[in-house]
């Protein structure tokens, strides 16, 4: 069963939304070169309980930090560490909050620098396919077609989905049903209802759409080493259409 929110858990929803929003604005702005990983994370726990809320992801089946910060060619999952950002990466950042018992999650990919056309090619296509999927999230409209219209629109621009990572109902718990994959043929699975919150999120590959977990356990990197993007944003589907909980603009 997929769950229906309450007006009450909406208006819920849509704080933790604000307050995860006015957060990655702020992580944003502090990225650049030449700053670490582990500093990325030290600025979101500090944010984070600054807002009285809690982290979603630390201690999550044994996740070591606040957020996930995942460079080049690591999907998601990236552990921060000391490693220094340069010049040319692109950075994911994923974070999920807990606020008064409701969870939202969003993802954003950032450009450190200056990089080559091709990872701003990947980023625009990301971006661009969330919207493809949060468009199809309307009221009696098949669950499928929002997997169906980002694997459309990435495909056509010559990148790749993630298979192995999807998407999630959101809400009382970091995971709810149902999974939302990033692929897939349309017109089937349930119908959507309002009331439905889900976390979409392309994860968008310039080569392979195949991957591997390195030793650390947590963290997918691409198969043949090619850049992946993230794009993420927490949407509730209501009388007026999908409404994204997790908007910031940078």
């Amino acid at each position: 069963m997929i769950p229906l929110k309450s007006e009450r858990d909406l208006a819920m929803m849509r704080q933790a939304g604000r307050i995860i929003a006015k957060i990655m604005q702020k992580i944003a702005r502090f990225i650049r070169e030449g700053i670490s990983t582990e500093e990325i994370n030290r600025l979101a726990e500090e944010l984070v309980y600054k807002e009285n809320a809690l982290p979603a992801f630390k201690g999550y089946k044994g996740f070591p930090t606040v957020i996930c910060t995942s460079v080049n060619e690591e999907i998601v999952h990236g552990i921060p560490d000391k490693r220094l950002l340069k010049d040319g990466d692109i950075l994911s950042l994923d974070l999920g909050i807990n606020y008064q018992g409701y969870f939202v999650d969003v993802a954003v990919t950032l450009p450190i620098g200056e990089i080559e056309s091709g990872k701003k090619k990947l980023l625009s296509v990301t971006r661009r396919a969330l919207s493809e999927g949060i468009k199809q999230m309307r009221e009696n409209n098949y669950l499928s077609n929002i997997s169906y219209a980002i694997q459309n629109y990435v495909e056509r621009q010559g990148f790749s989905v993630v298979r192995q990572f999807v998407g999630h109902g959101i809400g009382r718990a970091l995971h709810e049903e149902p999974q939302i994959p990033n692929f897939g043929r349309p017109n089937e699975g349930p119908l959507l209802k309002r009331g439905m919150v889900f976390a979409i999120e392309p994860m968008v590959n310039m080569g392979t759409w195949e991957l591997e977990i390195l030793d650390n356990g947590w963290t997918a990197v691409t198969k043949d080493r090619l850049p992946s993007c993230h794009f993420e944003h927490t949407v509730a589907l209501t009388e007026k259409g999908p409404e994204i909980l997790t908007q910031f603009f940078l």
